[in-house]
Formats: C-alpha cells, structure tokens, sequence
C-alpha cells in the first residue's frame, strides 16, 4: 500500500512538473494560445494512455487553468475578454476529455488483451503438464497443485465425478465442500466468499469440479481450465481403458497361444502313448521285440509329457520368483557337460564343437543346476531349428568381469522382429511353430534364471545363416583372486642344462 502511495504521489508530481515546464517554455518563447493548447492536449492524451484518466483529467484541468491564466487576454487574471477565447477554451476542455475517455480506453483494451495473453500462455503450460498424467487417480492428485503453481493462487480443491475424494492442493486448502460438490451435480460455475467455483466438462458432460481460492482469473479464463482439465480427466480415462483392454487382448493372445502350445505338445505323446496301448490291448501276435518297442514308446513319451509339466510349473515358479539359487564359483563346464547329456536325443544329429579351454578361464559364482537347464534349452533349440548334420559350436570367452558363453547353430534364423519376441512366455517363430515340437517356455525359462543371476542373455541372428544365443555371468572375483596368488607364488621352474 505505501508503495503505492509512493507511486501516486510521484506521478501527481510529475503531472504538476510537466505543467509548469510547457507554461515556462511556452511564456518565454511567446508562443500563440493555439500552439499552447495543443502541447497541453498531447502531454494529456500521453498521461491518459500510460498511466490512466485521473492523472489525465488532473493535467486537463491545471492545463486549462494556466493556459487561460497565463495565455489568454487579459493576461495574469482568470477573466476571458474575447467570447471566441471561451469556445477555445471549451474545445480544449471537450477535446482532452475525448482524449482521456479514447486514450484510457485504449490502455484498458491492451491490459485486457495482454491478460488475456498472459491467461492462455499459462493455459498452455497447464495443458502440457496435464496431458502428461496417463490415469485419473495420478492426474487428480496433480491438479490442483498445478493449477496453484500455474496461475499463483492461494489455494485449489478438485473433485471428479466417478471418484468420492476431494483432492487438495494443500491441507488448509481454502473451499466449501457442499458447494463444490453442488457445482460437480449442477455443472455450474459459482463464487461464493471470494472462491470460484468451476465445473470441469467435455461438452455438455460434467466430468468433475474444481475450486480456486485467491484469484483474479476472468471468468473467460476459469470456464477455459474447467474445459481443460475435464478434457485432460477424460483423456486419463481412456488411456486407462485403452491400457485394460490392451491388456486383456494380450491376456486373450498368451491364453490361446498357450493352449495352442500345451494342446499341441500334449496330443503328440498322448497319440503316441494310446496308439501304443491299444496295439498292446488288441489281439494282434507280437514278438518280444515289437512288444519292448511299443513299451520303449510309451516310457519316452511318458517322460516327455512328465517334463512338459515340469517346464510349465517351473515356468509359474520363477514367475512369481518363488525359487532360490544356490551360488558357488563353478567352472562353465560344470553346468556344459551335464547340458550335453540332457540334450543328446535333439543332438545325436550334430556334431558339436566345443572352442573353449574352460581350464584357462575364471570361475563363475552360479547356481549349476540352473545354469545346466539354461544350457540344455539353448542346445536343444540348436538340435531342433538346424538341419541334420550341421555343426553346433559352443564357446566362452571373458569380456570384462563377465563370461559370455554362446551356442551358435546353422538353422534358418530368425528375423529382426521376432528376435525381440522369442523371449517371451510360449512364443514361437511364425515358421517353426508346427515344424519342431516346443511349447515356447525353455527361452523364457532361460531368461528369468540368467538375470536372476545378474546376467543377461540375447541373440544375434540373420535370416538363411544361423543364430548365436549368448549368456552373461559374473566372474567370481574369491577365486579369480586366489588362482592369482598361486600363480605368483608357485616356484620358478629352472631349465635343465645338458
């Protein structure tokens, strides 16, 4: 307030200053009344368009005074001689107050304009925060704290129409709760003790309430962030809805390919193993060994729908992380050789080439057991998608504190796009899905164990040449430092001399 008094009071000075600056120059230069009029009307329309009509008018009036004092006949006295000196005098006093009335007018019209402005920049900037928001609990928690923080008010409340909470911008946050919510049930902006009131809508659907406390927002401006904001609540809304049905369509989509998988991998043994029995059951004469062939049939295919199952429960298993790894420093042929026993009925049609020393490499803290299947799936994957008789190479090498080791086979790869998709639970390529039995779980089940180690696994593939799947495991830094020590403290050998 005494800022502003401040602020008057130099002005009324500056008026007073300039009067009496225009009535010394014009006294001694002897200049005609017309001449003085006119420099006393432009210095009023001046102080009309900056600074308002009070110190206009104020100016108008001591210029009209002094201009009839000092410049009008008989000088020195307020009395008018000339009745046309009256008619000038009145057309100055008529001309200034046109001026004030245009001029003020005019300062009005640009304040407006640059307030308007100012309201849709910060519209704007409102715009960009809440379109960030992607559901609606998020965005209304954040609403009323960007409203405060854009438009620095004193304090905001927001309510929404399927939502029972009133979401503040702080805990005192200044609102009448029945009148914000009258105005969500009547869709109609109300001010009430200095608080506005305003229904978010989209059209003519009200989607929620807000109150703004501590503002001089144009009611222009309040009905455009009511329309804002319901826009940015709708727009949560079907991201959210978008977001379900996404993921029930991807729901729809594991469910059928699961099916598709487990139906398919479960009639081919079945089919298998009845066709057995029935041969067995039936009356035909077999010999001891068509009768162990049949026998042998139905214990593989037995054995096979028994890990069938297996895979599927240790797949739900390390999904919901319901395991435990038992980690010790291992060498990588501690899990490789067992691997390669499990998987010799899809490699007895490879030969298999194994390019490492593992003598020479540093020990890995790893679970074998876990890292053994990891290995069985990709050699079986290997044996499954090559053709007979191409080689299979399995090597390690170290890169840094890691140990990568690779299974590289002469299949018919796999193209850009699914090498993003193989890892995923019963995916299978497009073009092996009939052609090699799988139920799409050995990779995912590959995966979840690797990185439950730290590691990371991946493939590089180009179609026609083969893939190369590669997993990452820690070095064990106990036993790379120990082996280090004994190296350094094992004695020289000295060279025989002859």
């Amino acid at each position: 307030m005494k800022a502003d008094a401040r602020k008057q009071a130099e002005r009324y000075a500056i008026v007073v200053g300039v009067t009496a600056l225009i009535t010394a120059v014009d006294f001694r230069a002897h200049v005609n009344p017309t001449t003085v009029a006119l420099m006393f009307l432009a210095a009023v329309l001046l102080a009309s368009a900056y600074w308002g009509r009070r110190y206009a008018l104020t100016l108008a009036v001591l210029g009209a005074v002094v201009f009839d004092f000092f410049f009008l006949p008989p000088v020195g006295t307020f009395a008018i001689s000339d009745p046309q000196n009256w008619i000038a005098l009145f057309a100055f006093l008529v001309t200034a107050i046109v001026g004030i009335h245009l001029g003020d007018r005019s300062r009005r019209e640009a304040e407006r304009a640059q307030m308007r402005r100012r309201d849709v920049e910060r519209l704007y900037a409102l715009s960009q925060r809440l379109l960030a928001s992607e559901n609606v609990p998020e965005l209304l928690n954040s609403l009323p704290r960007y409203v405060q923080e854009t438009f620095s008010v004193r304090s905001v409340a927001a309510i929404a129409s399927d939502h029972t909470s009133i979401y503040r911008s702080s805990p005192d946050a200044e609102f009448d709760e029945t009148v914000l919510r009258s105005t969500l049930l009547r869709g109609e902006p109300v001010t009430q003790a200095g608080i506005s009131y305003v229904p978010l809508r989209l059209g003519m659907r009200t989607v929620g309430a807000l109150s703004v406390s501590g503002s001089d927002l144009s009611r222009e401006t309040l009905d455009a962030l009511g329309s804002l904001a319901g826009l940015a609540v709708e727009r949560a809304r079907a991201l959210e809805a978008l977001s379900k049905h996404r993921a029930e369509q991807e729901h729809e989509r594991l469910r059928s390919a699961l099916l598709d998988s487990v139906t398919h991998e479960f009639r081919t043994p079945l089919t298998s193993i009845k066709a057995s029995v029935t041969t067995l059951l039936s009356a035909a004469v077999l010999d001891d060994g068509g009768r162990k062939d049949l026998l042998t049939v139905i214990e593989e295919e037995t054995d096979r729908l028994n890990r069938l199952v297996g895979e599927a429960s240790e797949m739900a298993q390390l999904d919901a992380g319901m395991f435990k790894l038992d980690l010790e420093p291992h060498s990588i042929s501690d899990a490789l050789e067992p691997a390669l026993e499990d998987a010799r009925s899809s490699l007895e049609k490879h030969g298999v080439e194994i390019a490492t020393n593992y003598d020479t490499l540093p020990k890995v803290r790893m679970d074998a057991a876990r890292i053994r299947e990891v290995l069985m799936h990709l050699l079986e994957n290997a044996g499954k998608y090559s053709d007979p008789g191409t080689p299979i190479k399995v090597s390690s090498e170290v890169q840094g504190n890691w140990i990568v080791t690779s299974v590289a086979d002469h299949g018919p790869g796999i193209d850009s796009f699914e090498q993003s998709l193989i890892f995923e639970k019963f995916y299978r390529g497009q073009h092996q899905r009939y052609t090699a039995p799988g139920t799409g779980m050995g990779l995912a089940i590959a995966k979840v164990i690797v990185e439950a180690h730290g590691g990371t696994i991946s493939v590089i593939s180009q179609l026609g040449s083969g893939s190369v799947f590669s997993f990452s495991l820690p070095i064990d830094k106990s036993s790379q430092a120990a082996e280090t020590v004994n190296r350094n403290e094992a004695p020289e050998q000295v060279p025989s001399q002859r």
